[in-house]
């Protein structure tokens, strides 16, 4: 394959169903499948002797709370043999259940874990779903666009109790120092060190 004209046009000849659409931008193949389609078209991508798309580089998610279909699933993959990347996304409802691709990509474990971790979104026949990022009793899914933005808790260790403790989440600014000088000029404790120089 020549350039990404002639990829799309093999992909789009080999998985004609499987395809809803697709579209080069920015010297980047970026494919719009179904759900239930993932499995397959990853298959293919991988073990294609004209693909040879081996690496996975990331999987993430986009929230649109207002749809109907409110995730968008994200699959960043990356050819060396033929130097190009393709991006492979879906739609899914918000409590659907997404098949895990471990069994194809091992190195999906981890990433699947953090869109479950961050959105709450559930792979099937995953080894180990868990939390990654947060804490194991935390409450809500970060980057979910309805979470609050200070938090429902905060951890920290207490002196007094000597061990960690669960608090709800205070935001306190009478603490905080704002200079409001421009960066340009800098700040008067910069100028000052200077003068002394």
């Amino acid at each position: 394959m020549n350039n990404l004209l002639d990829l799309e046009k093999k992909i789009n000849s080999e998985l004609a169903t499987k395809i809803k659409s697709s579209q080069i931008n920015h010297d980047q193949l970026y494919l719009n499948i179904e759900s239930d389609s993932l499995i397959e078209v990853l298959v293919f991508l991988k073990n294609n002797s004209s693909t040879k798309f081996r690496q996975l580089v990331d999987i993430t998610a986009v929230d649109y709370p207002e749809l109907n279909q409110r995730f968008k699933l994200i699959y960043l993959l990356l050819s060396h043999d033929l130097n190009s990347r393709i991006i492979l996304s879906y739609s899914i409802n918000e409590n659907e259940v997404i098949q895990s691709i471990t069994g194809i990509f091992p190195s999906a474990n981890w990433m699947e874990r953090e869109v479950f971790d961050m959105y709450g979104i559930k792979f099937k026949d995953h080894p180990d779903l868990r939390r990654i990022l947060t804490d194991y009793n935390f409450e809500g899914f970060p980057l979910r666009k309805d979470f609050p933005l200070t938090g429902h808790n905060e951890v920290r260790y207490n002196e007094d109790e000597k061990k960690v403790v669960y608090e709800p989440v205070k935001l306190e600014q009478n603490y905080r120092n704002f200079d409001y000088e421009s960066p340009w000029e800098g700040t008067k404790y910069i100028k000052e060190i200077k003068k002394n120089d």
